[in-house]
């Protein structure tokens, strides 16, 4: 697997980061040695996920860095190497299957966030950071379909099911996703809802199931049964369901100047 050298220079902050004695100034000098992240870090401290009072604007990285957290900093850099992954497409029609995947991820992240804090009770920063690497074996196709021609056909045989499969399993160890995240984005697939609905997958497949904008690799999904007809019923009333759902659009919409752009 070939990174470009954009997602290796995210990818060794992230390696930082995730080290337990990576001291608060030294997380400041990695943001500042990568100029996107250090705008992007500043753009979501000011937003209205870390700003709802509308306080005066931070204007630098290290306040920023503050106010946002380790968490939310970890979550940044990886939308950061997702998105890069994204620079080097030059077919059109390609880069706008990437824009289609990144939108996808930007709702599957909002209502992770959500399911995690009322229905599955999951760590909701855990949640949104499985969201954003949840679809990294699409987009690495994506980068490199450029150089492979035929490599995203249709597929009456479904073997790019079991690519992408394989290259997800093997981007996820590259950038070192810990395993918690990476087992649960890695039975994703095949995976059954739990009853009640309680772990990290399960707020994955919940996202994945009430996305707005489908993944464009994906196979069709199913039609679901009417909500009053389906077991869900059970976890989540209508008036439930539809509370996330704009709760999850408002999010999208909070986190968009920075997060998931």
């Amino acid at each position: 697997m070939t990174f470009p050298t954009s997602v290796n220079a995210a990818l060794r902050l992230q390696l930082a980061l995730d080290d337990p004695n990576c001291h608060i100034e030294d997380a400041i000098k990695l943001v500042l040695s990568e100029p996107q992240l250090a705008a992007r870090t500043v753009a979501l401290a000011n937003s209205a996920a870390f700003n709802p009072n509308g306080d005066a604007p931070i204007t630098n990285a290290r306040a920023a860095v503050m106010r946002v957290g380790y968490r939310s900093l970890q979550t940044l850099v990886a939308s950061l190497v997702v998105r890069q992954f994204g620079a080097r497409i030059v077919d059109p029609a390609i880069r706008a299957k990437a824009e289609q995947l990144w939108e996808h991820t930007a709702h599957v992240a909002a209502l992770s966030q959500v399911i995690a804090k009322r229905v599955t009770f999951v760590n909701p920063d855990t949640a949104v950071f499985a969201a954003i690497m949840h679809e990294v074996g699409g987009f690495y196709l994506l980068s490199r379909a450029d150089e492979f021609p035929g490599l995203l056909d249709d597929d009456p045989e479904k073997w790019s099911e079991l690519c992408e499969e394989v290259v997800s399993r093997e981007a996820l160890k590259k950038l070192s996703v810990p395993d918690p995240v990476r087992s649960a984005i890695e039975a994703l697939r095949d995976a059954w809802l739990s009853m009640p609905p309680s772990t990290l997958l399960d707020t994955l497949i919940l996202a994945n199931q009430f996305s707005p904008v489908a993944s464009p690799l994906a196979a069709p999904l199913e039609d679901m049964p009417r909500h009053e007809d389906s077991v869900l019923d059970f976890v989540l009333d209508g008036d439930t369901l539809e509370s996330i759902l704009k709760e999850s659009a408002d999010e999208v919409r909070s986190m968009s100047t920075a997060l998931l752009v």
